[in-house]
């Protein structure tokens, strides 16, 4: 996963060596008349994947995936 955050480090001249998170962020409001709610909370956890760090959004142990999977995660959550 290092050689990841290096290679996006190097494409990035802000960065000396590293980059883990993304210099274009664009935040939205998530409201019911612009988006579906429910497809952005499931977008969320397949970041991962998607970046290919792991094959399922439960094995990303920094997830809430891992607790909804019924696993216990790094991150302390309350599953209401």
């Amino acid at each position: 996963m290092l050689w990841m955050f290096e290679r996006a480090g190097i494409k990035n001249s802000n960065n000396s060596k590293y980059q883990f998170w993304q210099q274009h962020n664009q935040p939205i409001e998530l409201t019911l008349q612009a988006f579906n709610i429910d497809s952005t909370i499931e977008y969320i956890p397949n970041n991962p994947v998607v970046a290919g760090f792991v094959d399922r959004p439960e094995h990303y142990p920094f997830s809430s995936a891992v607790d909804f999977a019924g696993w216990k995660g790094l991150v302390d959550i309350e599953v209401c």
